[in-house]
């Protein structure tokens, strides 16, 4: 029986035990530093309102099936979901407002489209189509791990036409959009992994294809529900052991391997193999303790994605306009990204993503009230430019000012509970690499969306899930690097 020992509890964490545990001959124990599972799925419940503190939209729900299929069970008997309509809406400076809905038909119920708007995104979703069916044979069926394996395994031509190889992602869009508001919208799924479409490949124009295909979903009585089904799962599953507040702190190592884990409780583990759901960058500095040098070039490699600046609002009074998912659009969106990415400064003018997840649930806040959970994206912690305490309050007051402008009238008046984390709470809470909350940025330049390879380059029996390796960020693909990583277990063992 192998002795499998798991870092960390984050889905990626949950994925791998679970999928492992499909397998005979394997021990499993998970570890997990905090005292709840989830990893960045978290809930906090106050005053009778309940925030979900991460993740706030499911996509591809099918992959979180296969975890409860492994094992001969229907997910719809520990995750209920439901759509959610429209998927999102989205708000402009000068008073647009656009529904994305689930359907490219459905979109002329936006008055500000035009039936050309909609031959445009016909056209775009033929495109993004393309980029997903060879995306999908690359990093999904076959786990290629960088450019270079990719190009290896299929024809370099179709790769650079398929994939749009060349472009950018703003412009791969602009391409067919010419609406400046559809532009705006569609980059901006370039949130899903932290991101900049000027920055970022065109092959993240998968992204809006995924949500059209898959459709978006709500998990019932909120999204920490995946973590609570999960853990349930694990529970009938004889061969994992799951320890909470458990911190590994350091390792012994034996001829290229990690042999022993210990415990900042004094204990300790014997593993033949480890999986660590902690970032491959901040394990390397904290674990296993690597030369100053190897951290650096890993650093400039795989550049973290960017942090967030989450604010969760209970309010006594209900924004009617509101729909499930919002968004608060810059004046000027690549200001915006450029001030995120390039001069790691606060913008002024975010944009703004926004949750009121009482549309679609309303046990989760009292009745007469709201909840309001505010995420706009910003950089992640540069020691070079930190921010200070007086920066994040002056951030706030821009992000209260402009949902006021925008139609949230009066929003401090009518806020009785206020929740914030700030990046440097993301990187206590979960050890995430200078507060990212999505992992390693999607850059052309630097890896043309590629993240860090699963299996460790430094030690023989380490591997990596979550959204710092491949496939990447966000839920399901997390949820997949954890499936995705036995199965390399499995083939490096028969070799």
């Amino acid at each position: 029986m192998k002795k499998v020992v798991i870092i960390g509890g984050g889905l990626g964490g949950l994925s791998a035990a679970i999928s492992l545990a499909a397998l005979p001959g394997y021990s499993i124990t998970l570890l997990e530093k905090n005292n709840h599972l989830g990893g960045k799925l978290n809930v906090k419940d106050t005053h009778g309102f309940s925030f979900d503190l991460g993740p706030s939209i499911l996509t591809m729900p099918h992959l979180f099936e296969n975890l409860f299929t492994k094992h001969k069970r229907k997910m719809s008997d520990y995750i209920q979901i439901e759509p959610v309509r429209p998927h999102w809406r989205n708000f402009f400076e000068d008073g647009t407002r656009i529904d994305l809905t689930h359907k490219i038909e459905d979109m002329l119920t936006n008055k500000a489209l035009t039936p050309q708007d909609l031959q445009d995104l016909k056209a775009y979703y033929a495109y993004t189509e393309k980029i997903y069916e060879v995306s999908a044979m690359v990093a999904f069926d076959n786990q290629l791990e960088n450019t270079w394996e990719a190009i290896r395994f299929k024809p370099s031509v179709s790769i650079f036409q398929n994939m749009d190889y060349f472009s950018s992602m703003d412009q791969g869009v602009r391409r067919y959009i010419r609406n400046p508001y559809l532009i705006d919208i569609l980059n901006y799924f370039i949130k899903y992994v932290g991101s900049s479409p000027y920055d970022a490949p065109a092959l993240m124009n998968l992204l809006p294809y995924i949500q059209w295909k898959y459709d978006l979903w709500y998990v019932k009585g909120g999204m920490f529900n995946i973590s609570k089904g999960l853990v349930k799962l694990i529970g009938e599953l004889p061969q994992i052991k799951i320890k909470t507040q458990s911190e590994v702190i350091s390792v012994e190592k034996k001829n290229q391997s990690i042999s022993r884990i210990h415990l900042k409780s004094g204990e300790s583990l014997d593993a033949d193999l480890i999986i660590s759901n902690m970032e491959a960058i901040p394990f390397y500095e904290k674990i296993t303790k690597e030369p100053k040098g190897l951290i650096a070039r890993y650093q400039r490699k795989f550049e973290p994605a960017c942090s967030g600046f989450a604010l969760h609002l209970g309010t006594n009074k209900v924004y009617p306009q509101l729909a499930h998912h919002n968004f608060f659009y810059s004046k000027n969106s690549k200001t915006n990204f450029n001030n995120i990415f390039h001069r790691h400064t606060l913008n002024p003018d975010p944009t703004i993503y926004l949750v009121a997840p009482m549309r679609t649930d309303l046990s989760q806040g009292p009745k007469g009230g709201d909840i309001i959970k505010i995420l706009p994206h910003i950089p992640y912690l540069d020691p070079k430019r930190p921010f200070t305490k007086e920066d994040y309050q002056t951030f706030r007051i821009n992000i209260l000012n402009k949902l006021e402008r925008m139609g949230l009238t009066d929003l401090r008046k009518h806020i009785v509970v206020e929740e914030l984390w700030t990046p440097e709470t993301i990187q206590d809470m979960y050890y995430s690499n200078r507060g990212s909350i999505y992992g390693v940025v999607a850059s052309r330049k630097k890896n043309m969306g590629f993240k860090i390879p699963k299996r460790s380059k430094l030690y023989q029996n380490v591997y990596f899930v979550g959204g710092s390796v491949n496939p990447g960020g966000g839920m399901p693909m997390v949820v997949l690097s954890g499936q995705q990583v036995v199965d390399q277990i499995v083939k490096a063992e028969k070799n």
